[in-house]
Formats: C-alpha cells, structure tokens, sequence
C-alpha cells in the first residue's frame, strides 16, 4: 500500500478523530453506566435499611 505523503496525513487524522470519538462514547457510556450503578446501590440501600427496620418494629409490639 503505497500511500502519497497527502494520503498518510489525511489517513491519520481520520484516525484520530474516529478514536476521539470513540473515547468520547466510552465516557458517556462509563458516566451513565456509574450514575445508574450509584443509583440502584441507593435504591437497594434505602430498601435494606426499611426491611431491617420492620421486624425490630414487629418485635417491640409484642
């Protein structure tokens, strides 16, 4: 593959955009994956702490 001066430079720069691209995918689907992660660790959290405030409740009324 015999590529002209002009070729190579217009080769590479293609490269480094699809790769910008790439990394710029790669962050948002890592931030959203993270936000949702943070997110349901919240949730089941939150639904832990209820659960383990139930029986102690149920407890002390008998």
């Amino acid at each position: 593959m015999n590529l002209t001066p002009q070729q190579r430079k217009v080769r590479n720069e293609q490269r480094q955009q699809d790769a910008s691209q790439a990394m710029k995918e790669h962050l948002a689907h890592e931030k959203a994956f993270y936000n949702n992660f943070h997110r349901l660790k919240a949730e089941r959290q939150a639904r832990e702490a209820a659960e383990s405030r139930k029986p102690s409740a149920a407890k002390q009324a008998q």
